[in-house]
């Protein structure tokens, strides 16, 4: 598929831009410099042939983070690969020495570039463009990112390029539809969800560092392992909600919740080294409270009492996970080293096993014979009023949401709901799951209140002879 790659230097408007042509709000837009650090991909929605968006970090400015030169080669990397070069200027501000040193790098790339004069918001502002023709780039536009403007013209010399560079476009549309097994990878920072990433791509994707809060956009990556589809989603660090220190970081949060309720499976990044903290738990709340497979993944196990006994070392750190965030029980675990790589691809592997185990959902017969058995094994408890908890009926039901890793909800039809207690449905819980095991799955039970005559035959009427 063509690669598209949106270049220049930080605050002309990139993501605004990368935003609107992917028809839908996926890297963030602020006005503080150096917000976007990695690089982003998406499918085009607007151009006449599908091509895949890549927003970079911005080049050639002094960032106060000390991000500058991997922002720089995050872009070098995305004008190697591109097919076509969007390069944007601020229309607004004018001509910087910044955008002319970038201009002649460029003139060298093999791929057509597009100069995209941006903030182009009103007619006064069209006289900018005399100023950037000394660039020496003749092919160029102006546009407002912001307000949709003159994006016609935009989307039609982008076309004149990508014509001639599609493909079949149906088994273009298929490979863009065709996201695979959707993981966010998540965790609080510095836990090294970037740094896992890379090792499985085995591609310095992702920025890495060690200064908390690197990555700030959700960002998908397309990957195919063991003939499975992957889209691997990095997210940004999760810091407790009065630690995040400014709108970006708000921003940041945002974009990672979002990012687990659009997922098949959550990775939950835990810094081993480190242990399972407070900030830790509460995201593993967060999985729980939206019901969605989980596997734990226990990153820098390296650094986890190096020395001793391999079996013992997994024991100890199987124990700990266990006792810290015994309400993910269900989550299994995975113990490696990303910056070694050492077992980063028994994430994957994991992964298509959680997958492959929740397509097999009980019938209904058997589904029944689970429950009534753990029932009669240990009753329910009597309330205040001696009532007690009867199941008439069992049934699955399935979200549509869950279509690759389908999560069942198991619907209870009983005589009054307010008698199932949670310590019940604890019980209930695990008895289903010795019977059933399904890793990395959650059991969802819906307890629903209906009278016996809604489940008992019709009488048999008595005939006259």
């Amino acid at each position: 598929m063509p690669t598209v790659a949106i270049v220049g230097r930080p605050n002309v408007g990139k993501s605004a831009l990368f935003n609107r042509l992917a028809g839908r709000k996926i890297a963030i837009v602020h006005d503080q410099p150096g917000v976007t650090r990695d690089r982003i991909a998406a499918p085009c929605s607007i151009t006449s042939r599908p091509c895949t968006l890549i927003d970079t970090g911005g080049i050639g400015a002094t960032l106060d983070d000390g991000f500058g030169e991997q922002v720089t080669i995050e872009a070098d990397i995305a004008m190697q690969t591109a097919d076509l070069i969007l390069f944007l200027v601020d229309a607004q501000e004018g001509l910087t020495s910044i955008d002319q040193a970038l201009a002649q790098k460029l003139r060298k790339a093999k791929p057509p570039v597009i100069l995209v004069l941006n903030k182009v918001d009103h007619d006064k502002h069209e006289n900018a463009h005399s100023d950037f023709t000394t660039l020496g780039i003749p092919d160029s536009v102006f546009v407002s990112a912001e307000h949709g403007r003159n994006f016609t013209e935009l989307v039609d010399r982008m076309d004149e390029v990508l014509e001639p560079l599609a493909t079949e476009e149906e088994e273009i549309m298929e490979e863009v539809i065709e996201v695979g097994i959707k993981i966010a990878i998540i965790g609080r920072p510095n836990a090294g969800k970037s740094s896992l990433i890379n090792a499985i791509l085995k591609d310095a994707r992702t920025i890495v560092s060690e200064i908390a809060g690197t990555t700030r956009d959700a960002i998908d990556l397309p990957y195919t392992f063991s003939g499975e589809n992957f889209t691997l989603i990095d997210t940004a660090g999760l810091r407790p909600r009065g630690k995040r220190d400014n709108s970006v970081e708000v921003f940041s949060a945002i974009r990672t919740e979002k990012a687990i309720r659009r997922t098949d499976i959550c990775v939950l990044v835990i810094d081993l080294a480190a242990g399972v903290t407070a900030q830790d738990r509460k995201i593993a709340q967060l999985i729980l409270d939206e019901k969605k497979p989980c596997l734990i993944v226990l990153n820098k196990f390296d650094l986890y009492h190096p020395g001793a006994d391999y079996k013992e070392r997994i024991a100890q750190a199987e124990e700990h996970v266990r006792r810290e965030l015994f309400f993910l029980s269900y989550a299994p675990f995975v113990a490696c080293s990303a910056k070694t790589g050492d077992a980063t691809q028994k994430v994957l592997q994991q992964a298509i096993a959680i997958k492959n185990g929740a397509q097999d959902i009980p019938g209904t017969g058997k589904l029944n014979r689970i429950l009534q058995t753990a029932m009669q094994k240990n009753p329910p408890p009597t309330d205040n009023k001696l009532k007690r908890l009867k199941l008439f009926y069992a049934t699955t039901a399935l979200n549509e949401k869950y279509t690759v890793v389908p999560v069942p909800t198991i619907v209870l039809f009983v005589n009054d709901k307010a008698l199932m207690k949670d310590s019940y449905e604890a019980y209930l819980s695990n008895q289903f799951r010795e019977a059933h095991p399904a890793p990395g799955i959650p059991i969802i039970f819906s307890p629903r209140s209906r009278p016996r005559r809604e489940w008992e035959p019709p009488k048999k009427k008595n005939q006259g002879h």
